[in-house]
């Protein structure tokens, strides 16, 4: 049965619990290496993280592992999403963090991890005997029309495993025949599902998509021209067992990440702090000397908990409804900022009183 989901993502098929757990915004995406071996020309990571041995849970840079047990109570977690990079590269890490996630966490805390690496299989078995509960293997486009023995192979054992078993690659607007066969394959080979994702341009991926004539779908996106339009048609019109699943570009920004946002809100937002309806955080700030600043609110009777010093970007932080009232009687810088609630706390408006 085909069933159409918000921001015109759809799905026939049973839904991944990974792709559930990441709609409701309740998965931690822990990244556990930014090194990988595929080089695809399409990939959207960033340079901070591409091809450097990072590790990061959301936005969150880990240096040990009591970070990434620290994020996921603040998201309040029921899962993780483990991904590169290529989580096989550092397998060690890989292991420790899946053994410590459920250690923490219980047996259900569900986890999935995407790699581009078959082979061995050895590794593939290890994973789910350390208790990884679902597998996403990333297929390069040169493999689509015909999969090598070795793949299914590598994929059959997979199988083995008990763990739920998908392919996650990207709608390339001009490869619609090469995903038909590789899906036909895949459904031979009892692959539980496919999640097909609709093509962005990134940073660090923008001349190589150009480069192949790939265009946005309009000025104010950053997803590329034709690529939802060839996952509707595959999901539409293909006649196969296997759950497809296409998520758009959308939809990790309007549904999934603004559910996270909201989740980790709630647990960091201070009194002073307003939560707005999509999960960030609206602020007041005052710029300029913090010590001069806190002895003139002092004078005003501002309440001490409604106003802060902010160390790291060298201001204060104060309730914006506060703010408003007392903008004119300051001789300072003042604004109502709006941020995420991220570990980044990336700012995304900023208007001046």
């Amino acid at each position: 049965m085909l069933h159409r989901l918000p921001a015109n993502c759809l799905l026939k098929g049973k839904m991944p619990k990974g792709c559930i757990l990441c709609a409701r915004g309740s998965k931690l995406v822990l990244l556990v290496t930014g090194r990988c071996t595929a080089n695809c020309f399409y990939c959207p990571l960033s340079s901070e993280k591409r091809g450097r041995d990072v590790v990061y849970a959301d936005e969150m840079r880990v240096r040990r592992f009591e970070d990434i047990i620290h994020e996921a109570e603040l998201i309040e977690a029921e899962g993780a999403g483990i991904t590169g990079g290529d989580p096989m590269l550092v397998m060690d890490r890989t292991v420790e963090y899946i053994k410590g996630l459920k250690n923490v966490f219980g047996e259900d805390f569900h986890i999935h991890l995407y790699t581009s690496h078959l082979e061995p299989a050895k590794n593939i078995e290890k994973l789910a005997k350390t208790g990884l509960d679902e597998i996403r293997f990333h297929l390069l486009p040169d493999v689509w029309t015909c999969l090598p023995n070795n793949y299914i192979m590598a994929l059959r054992r997979a199988l083995d495993t008990g763990m739920s078993v998908g392919v996650e690659v990207p709608a390339l607007p001009d490869e619609e025949g090469t995903l038909v066969s590789l899906i036909k394959s895949l459904d031979r080979i009892g692959i539980h599902f496919i999640n097909l994702n609709e093509l962005e341009f990134s940073e660090t991926n923008l001349d190589a998509l150009l480069d192949r004539g790939y265009t946005a779908k309009s000025d104010i996106s950053a997803a590329v021209s034709g690529s939802e339009e060839v996952a509707h048609r595959i999901i539409k019109e293909l006649d196969v067992d296997l759950t497809m699943h296409y998520c758009s570009a959308s939809f990790k920004d309007r549904v999934q990440l603004r559910n996270r946002i909201r989740r980790r809100a709630r647990n960091i937002a201070r009194e002073m702090d307003v939560v707005t309806d999509d999960g960030t955080l609206l602020k007041g700030v005052i710029e300029g000397d913090t010590e001069e600043i806190i002895k003139r609110l002092r004078e005003m009777k501002i309440p001490e908990y409604l106003f802060s010093v902010d160390e790291e970007k060298e201001r204060i932080e104060i309730a914006p409804w506060v703010l408003e009232e007392i903008a004119d009687e300051l001789e300072y810088d003042t604004f109502i900022v709006e941020e995420y609630p991220t570990a980044d706390r990336l700012e995304t408006e900023r208007h001046p009183l």
